[in-house]
């Protein structure tokens, strides 16, 4: 008989069990709870192998949970993300025939997804171009699906390796105002990326459902020792044992149950007095990691085995035993063998079909590390020859087998197909990613690149052509030879739509213009070109160039098109003639049907109210903007139109903050701005945020994560500097107009004229060399201001009157309304009060007509503060308590205090409420400021006022600006008829014009 090292009799090795459930009785009883009470969302998270999947095998076995009909999905660790791959395998495998289901049409966005049903499933709706409307759909058709099927609990693990659109898939489930279906997700936290979906579904538990959030954590000794003990058939464990190894083990379950085998194959473990301990060694040497100990147990396999684990670990899902044999290549006489011996070593385990995969992605991903990459290359092909037999073929996880091969040919032939399959089911966003990775690959042919650039879809772009690696791939096939006229022009086309769509608007125009030449035989997209070069928003060509592009686009126009593209133009060039203040376009806009016949067309549509309500906005035509608004947003959420539903929902929210409706607004455009991967509607929001702030005072509303919260940005003066440099640095030309004009507002009141005209000078360098005045309506009056307070009366004359011609035989009601008040403006810089009132109150009128009833409170402050220096007293009063009222009435605090103190000021009795510390002196002069005005009175430079009372030159600016912002000037001249008329006299002792030839530094 064989002895033992020792020289004793060979150990008697244990027969192992698989281990029982142990530990997790309180988790097992909050998940069944959850379930119990549905619609649920329930996650589980806890490192590898802590025993997420061993939880939910429980639950799913409890009979209450089995009699919602759960459906349990995997994400494997693929690199190439097929659509909704776990939960499309999954339902395929539950639902072998769909036929007895009861589905709508919409259920025909299933065809590219489920091929295998097609003679069932209704038939495949139209295309739709615009990416969020179409991966809704697909979302709802799913959904649908599921809810036909039964499903009642959907589960899938590994969310950390889910794809963007399963975990979009998730947040649309869990978002569902009509759920009925509970959500269980396990996930490793440590593996999510900072970026993932998930992150949204873990932070924010979804309104009116239940939330569970399960983390799994360590095994006790105890608990240790009760799990070895299960193994071994229920005999006792010494205490010392269990401590030795959930120490060494850290007491994760799947360590513990891999040592247990390991120790077991090495005979490291021995029966004593009744119960099992290690040997009497000095030390035990225990894998420190998992992987080590799969890698030890997988080495004391046979070699046919050892190359069924291989081919597992490669093909990294449950597959048929005759699957894993033909990958790992062994001859048919022991190829099941093998099989059996790898499943009995507890490495590889069966499911309920027969098939088999690895128990644990960690022991897979071991046994694949320790592969070389010889062999793993050879059972990538061998796996990838295996999967081409299936019908239908799993294109994604051929394409993944076959870049693993290095077989780049083939890789991009299944990572095409995967990229149509995507495209054809309405995920742009997969396709995108795909189509991407093929694009920006080492060398690839031309004419490849040229069909898969045409295959990108339009409005699916944002995140990578940022990255800049896509345009330049695009760009060196473009400089290369290799490409024939009409491909050229379709890659030069997609090219600028990628630009374009990432808000590079110049780079975008200029690659459309080079298009055109080679457009000749395409006239919808040589139209389409020419229509987005006639835009004025993308470049700074001027009205007339502008001009020139649509007539051209509208001669192309005529040229053999469907009925769909020539509508699609139709929009465009109605959207880019009201841009430019033209009344034409509101005759062009009139051309537009109430309805169309084809998903595209009704998309035409709904972007065309959208386009021509902004229009109307700009233009102060609320009421109709209003209109166009409301019909778009049913039409948005009819259709399920979602990008645009929420571009529709920022536009309301700007119309609010023009028309006063403030009630909640702060909220909402809190809320716009988080919303994801929209970046120009972000801005739109976080730009509402700052001015209603500016406006109510302190902080509407937190504007949560998105721009406004990258870099611990916040104030008022943060975001709008953030929207006007994110507009600027994006080329998009109209986007800054009005973030600059706020902030020139700002430094004009406080004093610092020169920062604030600085400020307008991009603004009317635009206005100027486009020759569009509409777009003067936000800063004119701001930058008229600044002119006369930076004495330059004859530029700020000149702007005016540039700006009334510009607007002249035109009929543009809120550029109309700023004219007025820069009229104002000016007659109050020089001195001519009456007519400044006159003109102010004008400008109320006309506000108040839009209605824009900020903007005529504005006015009617500013009219009473010229009555009042117009010796109108009476008056001039009445109308500052106006428009306190009004303002407080809008909820503009800032601006009611600043009335309450002029109306104090001036000598209203007014209530005055004190709340304690030191007093100020409000709108009223200073001691100090009285001395220095009243020595600016004599003609003193500021630096021979600071030497005749012994302060800085910095000082005495300051002061002088402080009484400027009190008497609601801007300039000295204007201040110095305020105070003459106020009362307040020069100094004596100081001749006027005293040193003379120094220069003022205001």
């Amino acid at each position: 008989m064989e002895r033992s090292a020792e020289g004793g009799l060979p150990p008697v090795l244990p027969s192992l069990s698989a281990p029982r459930f142990v530990g997790r009785a309180a988790e097992l009883h909050r998940l069944t709870e959850a379930l119990a009470r549905p619609p649920a969302t329930v996650l589980v998270e806890g490192e590898a192998g802590i025993g997420k999947s061993r939880l939910l095998q429980e639950v799913l076995d409890e009979p209450g949970v089995a009699a919602r009909r759960p459906l349990a999905a995997m994400c494997p660790p693929f690199r190439e993300a097929l659509t909704l791959g776990p939960v499309v395998d999954a339902a395929r495998d539950a639902q072998p025939d769909v036929a007895e289901l009861v589905l709508t049409p919409l259920a025909g966005v299933l065809r590219p997804l489920f091929p295998e049903w097609g003679q069932d499933l209704p038939p495949a709706p139209e295309t739709l171009s615009d990416a969020g409307a179409a991966r809704h759909r697909l979302f709802r058709a799913l959904a649908e699906l599921l809810d036909a099927m039964g499903v009642g609990v959907l589960v899938l693990e590994d969310v950390h390796w889910a794809d963007e659109a399963t975990l979009d898939f998730l947040l649309f489930l869990a978002s569902r105002r009509s759920r009925r279906m509970s959500l269980v997700l396990t996930y490793r936290p440590e593996d999510v990326p900072p970026d993932s979906a998930l992150m949204r579904l873990t932070s924010r538990p979804p309104p009116g459902t239940g939330y569970v959030r399960i983390r799994l954590g360590a095994l006790d000794v105890p608990q240790t020792a009760e799990l070895m003990s299960s193994m071994l058939d229920g005999e006792h464990v010494s205490e010392t044992f269990a401590s030795f190894l959930q120490e060494r083990t850290d007491g994760v379950p799947l360590a513990i149950e891999e040592s247990v085998r390991l120790l077991r194959d090495r005979a490291d473990l021995v029966r004593r007095d009744g119960e099992w301990v290690r040997r009497t060694l000095a030390d035990i040497a225990v894998p420190p990691t998992i992987r080590d100990a799969v890698a030890e147990r997988a080495s004391r396999l046979t070699p046919d085995a050892q190359r069924v684990l291989r081919a597992a670990s490669v093909l990294a899902e449950p597959v048929g035993p005759a699957v894993l044999a033909t990958v790992s290549g062994l001859p048919d006489n022991v190829a099941g063998q093998a099989v059996d011996a790898a499943v009995r070593s507890g490495l590889l385990g069966e499911d309920r079909a027969g098939r088999v995969s690895f128990r644990h992605a960690l022991a897979a991903r071991a046994v694949y590390d320790m592969t070389p990459a010889p062999d793993r290359r050879a059972l990538h092909r061998r796996a990838a020859r295996s999967l081409r037999a299936l019908t239908p073929q799993p294109v994604s996880r051929l394409a993944h087998h076959y870049r693993e091969a290095g077989d780049t040919g083939r890789w991009r032939e299944y990572a095409e197909l995967t990229a149509d399959l995507a495209l054809a089911s309405g995920d742009h966003r997969t396709a995108v990613g795909l189509l991407h990775e093929l694009l920006t690959g080492s060398e690839p042919p031309a004419a490849s690149m040229a069909r898969w650039a045409q295959k990108m879809p339009v409005l699916a772009f944002t995140g990578f052509v940022g990255r800049g690696d896509l345009s330049r791939a695009l760009r060196r096939v473009l400089d290369g030879e290799a490409l024939a006229p009409h491909d050229r022009a379709a890659v030069r086309i997609q090219l600028g739509r990628m630009l374009l769509h990432a808000g590079e608007y110049a780079a975008g125009a200029a690659e459309l213009e080079r298009a055109i030449p080679d457009l000749a035989d395409e006239p919808f997209q040589a139209a389409w070109a020419m229509n987005t070069l006639g835009s004025p928003p993308g470049t700074l060509m001027s009205a007339r160039e502008h001009r020139r592009w649509l007539d051209r686009a509208a001669d192309a126009a005529r040229l053999p098109m469907t009925a769909d593209q020539r509508l699609a133009l139709v929009v465009d060039r109605a959207t880019a003639l009201l841009d430019m203040g033209d009344e034409v376009g509101w005759a062009v806009a009139a051309e537009l049907p109430d309805t169309a016949a084809t998903p595209e067309g009704m998309m035409q549509l709904a972007r065309s109210g959208l386009n021509i309500a902004n229009a109307a906005m700009r233009w102060g035509r609320y009421d109709e903007a209003r209109a166009l608004l409301t019909t778009g947003l049913a039409r948005a959420e009819e259709h399920r139109y979602q990008r645009l539903h929420d571009i529709i929902l920022v536009t309301l929210v700007h119309l609010d903050w023009f028309t006063g409706d403030w009630d909640g607004l702060a909220e909402r455009a809190a809320a716009l701005a988080a919303v994801d991967e929209e970046p120009l509607l972000q801005l739109d929001a976080l730009l509402v945020t700052a001015l209603l702030d500016g406006a109510v005072g302190g902080s509407a509303a937190n504007p949560g994560p998105g721009p406004a919260a990258e870099g611990g940005l916040g104030t008022v003066e943060e975001r709008l500097r953030l929207v006007l440099d994110a507009g600027l640095r994006r080329g998009v030309v109209d986007v800054p107009l009005e973030p600059a004009a706020a902030l020139a507002r700002i430094r004009l009141a406080e004093g610092s004229a020169a920062k604030a005209l600085e400020l307008t000078e991009g603004p009317a360098d635009v206005v100027a060399r486009k020759d569009i005045w509409l777009w003067a309506t936000e800063f004119a009056p701001v930058r008229t201001g600044a002119l006369l307070a930076v004495e330059r009366p004859d530029q700020a004359r000149q702007f005016v009157a540039d700006l009334a011609k510009g607007l002249s035989g035109r009929n543009l009601p809120a550029a109309d309304a700023a004219l007025e008040t820069c009229r104002g403006v000016l007659a109050e810089g020089e001195g001519r009060s009456a007519e400044a009132a006159a003109a102010f109150g004008r400008a109320a009128t006309a506000w108040q007509r839009l209605p824009r009833p900020y903007e005529a409170l504005l006015a009617t402050e500013r009219r009473a503060d010229c009555l009042l220096v117009a010796g109108d007293r009476d008056t001039g009063l009445a109308e500052l308590a106006r428009a306190q009222a009004g303002f407080a009435a809008l909820g503009a605090r800032t601006d009611a205090a600043r009335v309450h103190a002029a109306r104090r000021a001036a000598g209203a009795p007014v209530r005055e409420v004190w709340r304690g510390g030191r007093r100020g002196y409000g709108d009223q002069l200073s001691p100090r400021e009285l001395e220095v005005v009243r020595l600016m009175l004599t003609g003193l430079t500021n630096p021979a006022i600071a030497r005749a009372l012994s302060r800085s030159p910095k000082t005495v600016a300051a002061q002088l600006n402080s009484a400027m912002r009190k008497y609601k000037v801007t300039s000295r001249t204007a201040l110095a008829v305020s105070l003459t008329q106020a009362g307040i006299t020069p100094s004596e002792g100081h001749a006027s014009g005293e040193g003379s030839g120094e220069g003022s530094d205001l």
